[in-house]
This record gives structure tokens, C-alpha cells and sequence, in this order.
């Protein structure tokens, strides 16, 4: 059974960093993401990633709301996935969400059949 599950949210200040982590169970994925959706808006991309099975390649994709300022990293011997947040900012706050990707290209990933519960992210000005 797939199972993912985010930890890491809470409450923050402006400047400062978060790191979220997702635990991935019942697949092996060599794409994953994490989507976030701001109240009244919408989910969007914020980070997607997808590499092979040694890890000798990956490929980071970063929307430009977060670009310089994220990280996305994973260990594929532990099955986790992992987003840096530093520099955060108030429009970072909203619901982050580990997912499995379907679908990428240059400048955006498309959510897969896999998507966890959430955790919640809130910036302080």
C-alpha cells in the first residue's frame, strides 16, 4: 500500500527556514514533488525532482516564487524526500504536500496518482 507522509510544518518567521520530509512507502519513485495550496488558492507546484536509480542524475525544478530560496533533496536509501525552506516569506504560508509526479518539463510537474495528507506552513510577517 502507498503511503506518504509529510513532517517538518509549523510556524515560522519571516527570514526564517523550515525543512519538510516525506516519508515514501509502497513505491519506489524516481519523481516526486511537493505542491502547495495558500488559502482561497489554488494547489501549485513548488518543487519537483526526478532522478535514476543510483542517483548518478537528478534533475531539480524550482517554481520562481521559491527558486534560491528551497531545496529539494532525496534519499533514496531511506525512501524520503525532503524540502529546504529558507529565506521564507509570509506568501509561503498554506498546506505543503508530497506527491508523486506524472509529468514534468522545463518549468513545471504535474501531480501524480500518489499525494499525502499535508502539513501546514505558516510564515509570521
Amino acid at each position: 500500500q502507498v503511503q506518504l507522509m509529510e513532517s517538518g510544518g509549523g510556524l515560522a518567521e519571516a527570514g526564517g527556514s523550515l525543512r519538510l520530509s516525506c516519508s515514501i512507502s509502497g513505491f519506489h519513485p524516481t519523481a516526486m514533488g511537493w505542491f502547495r495550496q495558500a488559502p482561497g488558492r489554488e494547489r501549485e507546484e513548488v518543487s519537483c525532482d526526478n532522478w535514476n536509480v543510483d542517483k548518478t542524475y537528478h534533475s531539480p525544478f524550482y517554481t520562481d516564487r521559491v527558486k534560491g530560496r528551497f531545496t529539494i533533496s532525496t534519499d533514496v536509501a531511506e525512501n524520503r524526500l525532503y524540502l529546504q525552506m529558507d529565506s521564507l516569506k509570509p506568501e509561503d504560508t498554506g498546506v505543503y504536500y508530497c506527491a508523486s509526479v506524472r509529468a514534468w518539463g522545463g518549468s513545471w510537474c504535474l501531480v501524480g496518482n500518489h499525494l499525502g495528507q499535508g502539513t501546514q506552513v505558516t510564515v509570521s510577517s
